[in-house]
């Protein structure tokens, strides 16, 4: 009996000595909750997942990205043969989707053609695997009506885009959630943080919640090739900003669009939820935006200050037609208040964030430069909004 309470007295502590991480990861992919919404990456064995993401290949795993009926982001992926995309992007093959699951096709004719529009590196599974953007077509290959793309190349081309470049740098905002979706990071559940103040561009673990969904982000994005500018905490906690461009027509929109799903997927990873909700939190919290900064070749010349402030007249008689393309929900966010101008009334001025129209200070002192057009929301469709942009100022 004494040797047997020995044994069991050993066995108990080496069972003490494991290492925690061990038992954690045991309970995660063990526990009572097997329907968990822990499956994001950060949640798993890395060891385990390494091993197979170092398997060698001689294909290429192309992520065919296309959008849904909610402009939202989504993929799948096909293999393709190396020789193939390195013929170039109008080489790679088109394929098909269901869109009675996304909103853009009945059950009886269900079939969405996807074409392929740019490729970039894919930061996911490195090596030379790729991310495709795509549009989407009916089987007669009439752009679906939730292909606004089409409609947008169609506007840079017969707005003579290729003599004006129009150069866009667009500034993304967007929101982190915790899981329960309801609860922005590093707010107290069902409560409030500290008021406004500390945040944007803020640092330290009470001020900055996030910054590692910022940090890989942005990695990603440049690794995909995207010309991401720079990036930001925002006003309000749990918010952040990057910027694209300065980008050229239609690659403005393509690139927005691609690292949004590339925030998606990182978000995915990390396990938190991407909001790009205008106002995702009511009262005095500062919404989301996606403000667009445009330029033309006759803005950026010398005497191009005279050109911007026409632009402005232009843009001021038709308000109301940008304002309903620049967003769904934007009423809740363009009130007046937070860095905003109203949502009846259109304004512009040099250095004003409160104006519908800000123009910088550098480009009122050089005669010359670019305008931001401060209305669009966060949740904006890109191609609809770069090519209103640029139909009503060059018309």
């Amino acid at each position: 009996m004494a040797k047997l309470a020995v044994a069991l007295a050993l066995a108990g502590g080496a069972a003490a000595l494991r290492p925690a991480a061990r038992a954690t990861r045991a309970t995660v992919r063990m526990g009572a909750e097997p329907l968990s919404q822990q499956t994001g990456k950060y949640a798993m064995d890395q060891a385990v997942l390494d091993k197979y993401a170092a398997l060698p290949r001689d294909k290429i795993q192309a992520e065919y990205v296309f959008i849904d009926a909610d402009c939202t982001a989504r993929s799948k992926c096909r293999t393709l043969d190396a020789a193939r995309v390195k013929q170039g992007v109008d080489r790679l093959p088109k394929w098909t989707y269901d869109g009675s699951s996304t909103g853009q096709a009945p059950g009886d004719d269900s079939e969405v053609i996807i074409v392929p529009r740019a490729v970039y590196k894919d930061p996911f599974r490195g090596g030379d695997n790729i991310l495709v953007l795509c549009d989407t077509y009916d089987p007669e290959g009439n752009p679906l009506p939730t292909n606004s793309r089409a409609p947008a190349v169609a506007k840079f081309e017969a707005g003579n885009a290729a003599a004006e470049k129009p150069w866009y740098g667009l500034e993304q905002e967007y929101t982190l959630f915790n899981l329960d979706g309801v609860t922005p990071l590093g707010w107290p559940v069902g409560g409030f943080p500290k008021p406004q103040g500390p945040y944007y561009c803020g640092a330290g673990a009470d001020k900055s919640f996030g910054r590692a969904v910022s940090d890989a982000h942005y990695a990603a994005c440049l690794y995909a090739g995207l010309e991401v500018s720079g990036t930001n905490a925002e006003v309000m906690p749990g918010q952040w900003e990057y910027q694209i461009g300065p980008s050229v027509g239609i690659d403005a929109a393509d690139q927005l669009t691609i690292s949004r799903y590339i925030l998606d997927r990182i978000c995915e990873d990390l396990g938190v939820i991407v909001s790009i909700d205008p106002k995702p939190i009511s009262g005095d919290w500062n919404g989301a935006g996606c403000h667009m900064n445009f330029s033309t070749e006759s803005t950026r010349k010398a005497g191009g200050l005279k050109t911007i402030e026409e632009m402005c007249e232009k843009l001021g008689k038709k308000h109301q037609e940008h304002i309903a393309a620049y967003g769904e929900g934007n009423e809740r966010r363009l009130t007046g208040d937070c860095e905003t101008a109203d949502i009846n009334t259109f304004s512009w001025g040099v250095a004003d964030r409160g104006c519908s129209i800000r123009v910088p200070r550098d480009t009122a002192a050089e005669g010359c430069g670019y305008l931001e057009d401060r209305r669009p929301s966060s949740n904006v469709d890109p191609y609809v909004a770069t090519a209103l942009l640029f139909e009503t100022c060059t018309n």
